[in-house]
């Protein structure tokens, strides 16, 4: 496992020799960080926009769920478009959202039926995705309002915010203080850091849920991507999504990214099952290679038409891949743009879903006295 991943990365660094950052050295392109608002909640709550410039690129994230709203990249000819979806007011984050650009949490992805033992007692949480809980509850991290702290760091600017979860809130146990820094970097990065602490022991499993659409949101479908993960592995589920606890090869499957190939190639295959309402298209979680805990490449994304380029580099264990199944035209987006179905997708660094569940899977237990980290980064240039 440890061999094939070193030589995958050693081809994405040999190829990148023939693409090109957005700045030079010698350019001086500004960095700013600065605020205003985003209008008021349906409670009367003021929420707040920061926008964040750095190296050719603009991201705009909100205190409501620790949103990324925008995020302005460039091409390979110099056009800027903004790269995901989302929308320009909060009421629409309130009430029609499907986690767009949002922080998930405390636990991302699936917990199956809603229930979990910890230290001999069982909790049980919502059932907001039946028969399953998902993403934290009918009212988790993606509409809580953040604390939010403004940061100049020698990479970039940042934003800080913070939130505490109390004991008992959507059933989870713990008092749990959590932090999330967006920090756009001199090389052209989204850095998206976490930490978490708790007083009793607690699941956690906290993702960026943004769905991207690198040849601008709102502009077709993205079937054409091009994709490559690390990952030789992936975790089979039911029909209602929950792994069945083992995992496979990607090998011989529709699941195979080992190496760049375009999303829609083969996604007509995944047919999706009327019965359980589901559309059709991927949506599972793979067992990246890297198992260290230190940061490493686990997804690049390409869209050919603009030569825009994404690499996701994390240290989680796993990465969710979705491509916008259940978007079907019911949502007009920033700038009017109704999204149908794979207008965006995700790629969700985080544990394993329903880890809490399955012994064999990597912990998300946190306890008293540890502190949880992760750390995310979307790193992006284009196609000479």
């Amino acid at each position: 496992m440890k061999r094939t991943f070193v030589l995958l990365l050693v081809v994405s660094l040999l190829s990148a020799c023939s693409y090109i950052p957005f700045s030079s050295p010698k350019e001086s392109l500004p960095m700013t960080l600065t605020q205003a608002s985003f209008g008021k909640t349906t409670d009367g709550q003021e929420i707040t926009q920061y926008t964040l410039t750095n190296a050719g690129i603009t991201a705009k994230v909100i205190d409501y769920g620790a949103i990324l709203t925008e995020l302005h990249v460039p091409d390979a000819k110099g056009n800027v478009a903004d790269v995901v979806l989302g929308f320009d007011n909060v009421k629409q984050y309130e009430t029609e959202s499907p986690y767009f650009g949002a922080t998930t949490g405390r636990v991302a992805n699936r917990i199956a039926k809603g229930k979990f033992t910890l230290d001999g007692k069982e909790y049980t949480l919502a059932t907001n995705n039946a028969p399953n809980h998902l993403h934290g509850g009918i009212v988790g991290f993606n509409k809580k309002i953040w604390k939010a702290e403004t940061l100049k760091t020698i990479e970039g600017p940042a934003v800080k915010f913070s939130y505490t979860s109390p004991d008992g809130e959507e059933g989870y146990p713990g008092n749990l203080a959590v932090e999330v820094t967006y920090t756009l970097t001199k090389d052209a990065e989204l850095r998206v850091d976490y930490k978490a602490t708790t007083d009793k022991a607690t699941p956690i499993n906290l993702t960026h849920h943004t769905y991207f659409n690198l040849a601008g949101q709102g502009n077709g479908t993205i079937l054409k991507h091009e994709l490559e993960l690390t990952a030789d592995h992936y975790t089979p589920v039911d029909a209602t999504l929950i792994p069945t606890g083992n995992i496979a090869k990607v090998e011989g499957t529709v699941f195979d990214f080992r190496r760049p190939a375009p999303i829609g190639g083969r996604i007509h295959l995944l047919k999706g099952d009327a019965a359980t309402k589901d559309p059709g298209g991927y949506d599972l979680n793979y067992v990246l290679n890297n198992q260290t805990g230190n940061v490493a490449l686990a997804a690049k994304l390409h869209d050919p038409s603009t030569g825009r380029i994404m690499e996701i580099w994390t240290d989680e264990p796993g990465i969710q891949f979705y491509t916008g199944n259940f978007l079907d035209g019911s949502l007009t987006g920033k700038a009017g743009k109704v999204y149908q179905k794979h207008f965006g997708l995700c790629l969700e660094t985080q544990h394993y879903p329903d880890s809490i569940n399955q012994p064999k899977f990597p912990s998300t237990v946190l306890k008293p006295g540890e502190t949880y980290t992760q750390t995310c980064v979307h790193k992006f240039y284009t196609e000479r």
